[in-house]
C-alpha cells in the first residue's frame, strides 16, 4: 500500500519506520526538517507537505498533538486531497466530541475512518508492540486492522466513532491513579525502614500488584529497566500524562461521571508540572512524596 504518515515526532517516527519495514510505501511529512530526515533514513519517502504526503495515498494516518491540529490537517490537507477512498486513520490522542466530529466530515467526503489512539510509549512505537484501541465502523476497522498490526501487538474494536478515544483516556486515567499509589506507597515503605526491593518482591505477587509496579516501576534498580534507571528521561513525559488526565476529566465532566481519583491525580500531576517536570517521565512523581 501507498501510506501517507504526517506527524513524525516522538511516536510517529517509529510507527512510519514500522510500516516502511512491513513493506508498504510510506510517503512521510512533519514540520521538523530533524524528524524528516530521520524518517527518510528509516525507509520512508519524506515530502515537502502534508498534501503531498497524502496525495495517491490507499490510506493515511496522522499522529499529532492534540484535536484542534488534527482538525486542521484533516479539513486543510487530507479531506481534498486524498483520494476519495483513501482509509484516514488518526493515531492521536484528543478528545472524544473532536473524533466524533472529525468521522463525520470524513464520512460526508467519502472516507472511511477509524480513531486509534496506542499505548505503549515510544519504546513500543519504535518496536512496533504498540496496542491500538480503535473506534469506526465494522468496515472501516477490517480495513484499518492489517495496517494498525504492523506497528502494534495488539489492535482490539472499541466500538463506533470516538470509541477508541474513550478507551484510551478510561485506560491512562486508571494509569495515573495506580502511578501516584504505587509512588506514594514505596515512599511509605521507605519512610518505614523497608528495604525496597524487598518491598517489591511482596507487593508484586500480593493484592498490591499492578502494571505501574511490575512493568513501570519508579523506583531505580528496583523492578525490570525502566525510565526511573535512566534519570526519569524517556519514556511518558508528565506533560502527556497530564493531557490524557485532562481529557478524561473534561470528558467525564461532559457525561456527568464521578471520578475522585482521576481528579486528584490530575491535581498531583499539574503541580508536579508546573514545578518544572512536564519533561520527565511520569513515574518521576515520586520526588513529590519523597519530598525531593
Amino acid at each position: 500500500m501507498t501510506i501517507g504518515f504526517i506527524g513524525l515526532g516522538n511516536m510517529g517516527g517509529g510507527m512510519a519506520a514500522n510500516l516502511a519495514k512491513a513493506g508498504h510505501v510510506v510517503r512521510a511529512f512533519d514540520p521538523d526538517a530533524a524528524a524528516l530526515a530521520r524518517a527518510g533514513t528509516q525507509g520512508c519517502e519524506p515530502v515537502g507537505s502534508a498534501q503531498e504526503a497524502v496525495a495517491g495515498a490507499d490510506a493515511v494516518v496522522t499522529m499529532l498533538p492534540n484535536g484542534a491540529i488534527v482538525a486542521q490537517v484533516l479539513a486543510e490537507s487530507v479531506i481534498g486531497h486524498a483520494p476519495a477512498d483513501a482509509l484516514l486513520l488518526d493515531c492521536s490522542t484528543i478528545d472524544v466530541a473532536t473524533a466524533r466530529s472529525i468521522a463525520g466530515q470524513a464520512a460526508e467526503a467519502g472516507h472511511a475512518m477509524v480513531d486509534a489512539p496506542v499505548s505503549g510509549g515510544i519504546a513500543a512505537a519504535n518496536a512496533g508492540t504498540l496496542t491500538f484501541m480503535v473506534g469506526g465502523s465494522n468496515q472501516a476497522f477490517a480495513r484499518a486492522q492489517p495496517i494498525l498490526a504492523a506497528m502494534g501487538k495488539a489492535v482490539i474494536h472499541a466500538g463506533a466513532a470516538g470509541a477508541g478515544q474513550a478507551a484510551k483516556i478510561c485506560n491512562n486515567m486508571i494509569l495515573g491513579a495506580t502511578m501516584v499509589a504505587t509512588c506514594e506507597a514505596f515512599a511509605l515503605a521507605d519512610r518505614l525502614g523497608l528495604d525496597l526491593q524487598t518491598f517489591y518482591d511482596i507487593a508484586s505477587k500480593a493484592s498490591g500488584q499492578s502494571w505501574s509496579m511490575t512493568s513501570y516501576c519508579p523506583v531505580p534498580g528496583v523492578g525490570p529497566q525502566s525510565p526511573a534507571d535512566n534519570g526519569y528521561q524517556g519514556g511518558f513525559a508528565t506533560a502527556l500524562m497530564l493531557k490524557d488526565l485532562n481529557l478524561a476529566l473534561a470528558a467525564a465532566a461532559d457525561a456527568g461521571a464521578t471520578v475522585p481519583m482521576g481528579a486528584r491525580a490530575q491535581e498531583l500531576y499539574t503541580a508536579f508540572a508546573e514545578a518544572g517536570h512536564g519533561g520527565v517521565d511520569f513515574s518521576a512523581i515520586i520526588r513529590t512524596f519523597e519530598g525531593a
